[in-house]
């Protein structure tokens, strides 16, 4: 790290203490040329996520969009919202995790409403018929079962 005072390039940290609820790291610094103190920053790098839609299209992964969706299906249900936030934080970073850069809407919904079940049968239901489309009643009910035969 350059000082930005007299620019040499070699300093020591004097104190290190987490920013910003602990997404960043502020830490101070001492220059070993000038003596001069100055405060840098840091931050974790994301590397962009790609979703693929249906249609083949790609757009950037949008954690607002999965938060959105899940606030649709649990409208007038008692989930909190923080258990929402939290849930759309654990995807996110199980994809940031999972080091593919290119990732399928499917694979987003799935692990959407296997998050769901858990949080709101009701839910996961609406989540569920939404995304994948059911066409009529049978196949509705061929869900409804599935979720009643994993309970048991």
């Amino acid at each position: 790290m350059k000082c930005p005072f007299c620019g040499y390039s070699e300093s020591k940290v004097v104190d290190s203490r987490p920013a910003e609820e602990g997404a960043t790291i502020r830490r101070r610094r001492e220059c070993l040329s000038c003596q001069k103190r100055f405060t840098t920053y840091e931050i974790m790098e994301r590397l962009p996520l790609l979703v693929i839609k249906r249609d083949g299209s790609r757009q950037t992964f949008d954690k607002m969009k999965l938060l959105n969706g899940m606030l649709r299906a649990c409208e007038k249900r008692p989930v909190p919202m923080q258990d929402l936030e939290n849930t759309a934080t654990e995807i996110e970073q199980e994809l940031q995790n999972s080091l593919e850069r290119e990732i399928t809407s499917t694979k987003i919904g799935e692990l959407v409403m296997k998050r769901l079940k858990n949080l709101d049968e009701v839910a996961y239901v609406r989540f569920a018929s939404v995304y994948r489309q059911f066409k009529d009643i049978n196949t509705f009910m061929e869900e409804l079962t599935k979720l009643l035969g994993d309970k048991n």
